[in-house]
């Protein structure tokens, strides 16, 4: 048996990054930055950022890019794939990302008029 599920609540570091693929299919990527907050031995508050790579398809990535902007915080549930790619050298190159199946709008974006919802 096994699962692979990843939730992340997060703020975009900037605006979505929306295309069409040759065949049609709409696709959103966009960057999450996560932060955990301490206090260290000496009492004083310590912090961790850590940034997560988000790809959306289909009419999620439609809605995604109509709402989301810089600094919007969203909770994403989705799985991690990691997929190889060349580049202009012909080297092998890997990425890890986060592959969206539901993407929550948290708090009053701009557009939205809403306190939140998802796709």
């Amino acid at each position: 048996m096994s699962l692979n599920k990843i939730l992340i609540l997060g703020r975009l570091t900037k605006d979505p990054d929306y295309k069409v693929t040759p065949n049609g299919a709409s696709v959103v990527n966009f960057d999450v930055a996560t932060n955990e907050r301490w206090k260290n031995k000496q009492g004083e508050w310590e912090e961790s950022v850590e940034y997560h790579k988000i790809v959306v398809w289909g009419k999620s990535a439609d809605a995604c890019n109509s709402y989301l902007k810089k600094g919007r915080e969203v909770f994403v549930e989705g799985k991690v794939e990691t997929r190889k790619w060349q580049d202009k050298e012909g080297k092998d190159r890997y990425t890890t990302e986060i592959k969206a199946v539901k993407v929550d709008f948290l708090g009053n974006g701009e557009k939205s008029g809403k306190d939140g919802f998802s796709f």
